[in-house]
C-alpha cells in the first residue's frame, strides 16, 4: 500500500490518499478535511494506473472528476492522488514532491 498525506495550503486541509494494488487496477481510499475532495474521493474509487498518468490516451479520469467536484484549479490534491498511483503501480519510486512559494 502507499499513502500520500497531502497538505494543500493556505486552505489549511489536509487530504490522505490510501492507495492498494487490486489486480491490474488501483483502489482509492481517500479522507480529507475538505468537502469538495471528499465528493472527489467518492468517485474515485478504484483507476487504471496506466490511464492516469498520461494526457496522450484521455484526460487521466482523477482530473475528469477533479473538474466537477474541486473548485480550486491550482489544488496540489489531483497530482498527489495521480503520483500516489504511480508510486503504489510501480511506475514511479516515492519521493516527495514539494512547491515552495515566496513573494
Amino acid at each position: 500500500m502507499a499513502i500520500a498525506t497531502i497538505h494543500a495550503g493556505i486552505c489549511g486541509f489536509t487530504t490522505t490518499v490510501n492507495a492498494q494494488t487490486v489486480g491490474d487496477a488501483v483502489k482509492l481510499t481517500i479522507t480529507s478535511e475538505c468537502e469538495a475532495i471528499c465528493k472527489l474521493g467518492d468517485h474515485l474509487t478504484m483507476l487504471n494506473p496506466y490511464q492516469e498518468i498520461t494526457f496522450r490516451r484521455a484526460v487521466p479520469q482523477t482530473y475528469q472528476e477533479a473538474m466537477k467536484y474541486c473548485t480550486h484549479a491550482a489544488c496540489p490534491v489531483p497530482v498527489g492522488i495521480i503520483k500516489v498511483i504511480e508510486v503504489e503501480s510501480g511506475l514511479a519510486l516515492p519521493a516527495d514532491v514539494n512547491i515552495q512559494l515566496r513573494k
